[in-house]
Order: structure tokens, then C-alpha cells, then sequence
């Protein structure tokens, strides 16, 4: 069923709120449309296919994000115990003419208390609040861990440059380890 309101026409199945425009001839303002949204549709896909992310990006920043976690006021204390393990400075091929930067690192926090969920929770939200505010990742919050007795698994993402991060949390030493990576990137 539709009703003629104005010019416009209502269906049941376009929704109640819904209107199509009815189109009474094709003369020179309709061909104008059309031209005007052709051009905008190009220019769309034009500047939309731009060259991306490249590996070269994604690693300065992950180098920086090192940077960061190394003077960073938690880490930077050698009670931390912060230790890179693999610096991201060799590409990793990873598919055809791509390639991925990976950093690795481990750290401490000692047990204040011989609670181990409480303690899992403390390093948690430690390092949870590190990589969002001083390193500036999107934190992905998993709560179903809070069950969890034995680790804690932590996730975050830097959709641009493209660098996702993951941080599993122990009891026993080292507390932290951290594996950041690019994504496939090609190199430039």
C-alpha cells in the first residue's frame, strides 16, 4: 500500500518515516544531479585509495611506544625489572612484499600480598593503564578474566599505524610479557 504525500510516495515495506522521490521528467536539473554525484563518487574512491599504512610508520611508532615504556615513571624503575627482549628492528616477512615489526619485553611487579587473584589484578590495571595513557593504545576489556585464578591476558590496538599489543599477566616472574606487532605492512 502507499499513500501520495507531496510528490513523494510512503511504502509499507520502506518504513512508516521512508520517502522515494518521484522523479515527474529527466530534464537539465536531473542531469546536473546525476553529474554532481558521479563526480563526488569518484573523488570518493579516489582519495579513499590512498597508500595506507606502512611499515615504516607503524615502526617509528612502535619504536616510540619502547621509548615510552622505557622512561615511563612505573617502568623506568629498576625494581620493574624492565627488559627488552626483541627491539623492533628487523622486518619479519609475513606476506607477499609485506612485512611486520615485533618488540618483546618483560617486567616485575613484586607480590604484596599473598593473594594471587589480587595480585593478578593489581598488575592488570597497572599495565592496562600504562599502554592507554601513556603509550595510547584502545584497550580491549575482556571481563569474563576476572574468573580467571592462574593469568590475566590484556589487549590493545593502535588501528593507525596498524600495532596490536598483548601483555600477558602471571603470578610468578616476570609479572609482564609484552609482545607488540605491526601488521602486515608493505614497507613504504
Amino acid at each position: 500500500m502507499t499513500d501520495l504525500i507531496d510528490g513523494m510516495t510512503r511504502g509499507e515495506d520502506l518504513g512508516q518515516d521512508c520517502f522515494v522521490c518521484l522523479s515527474a521528467g529527466g530534464g537539465r536539473d536531473m542531469r546536473v544531479a546525476r553529474m554532481a554525484v558521479a563526480s563526488l563518487l569518484v573523488a570518493g574512491m579516489v582519495s579513499g585509495c590512498g597508500s595506507g599504512p606502512t611499515l615504516q610508520a607503524a615502526t617509528m611508532e612502535l619504536q616510540k611506544d619502547m621509548q615510552r615504556l622505557e622512561t615511563d615513571d612505573v617502568f623506568k624503575s629498576p625494581i620493574k625489572k624492565l627488559r627488552i627482549v626483541e627491539r623492533p628492528d628487523k622486518d619479519l616477512p609475513c606476506d607477499k612484499g609485506k612485512f611486520q615489526r615485533v618488540l618483546r619485553a618483560t617486567a616485575d611487579e613484586d607480590r604484596k600480598t599473598p593473594d594471587v587473584d589480587g595480585h593478578l589484578d593489581l598488575a592488570q590495571t597497572l599495565m592496562e593503564n600504562t599502554l592507554s595513557q601513556a603509550l595510547h593504545y584502545k584497550m580491549a576489556y575482556d571481563l569474563s578474566q576476572m574468573d580467571w585464578k592462574d593469568a590475566r591476558l590484556i589487549e590493545g590496538r593502535k588501528d593507525v599505524p596498524g600495532i596490536t599489543v598483548r601483555v600477558i599477566v602471571v603470578p610468578e616472574s616476570p609479572t609482564w610479557r609484552l609482545v607488540a606487532e605491526t601488521d602486515c605492512l608493505p614497507r613504504s
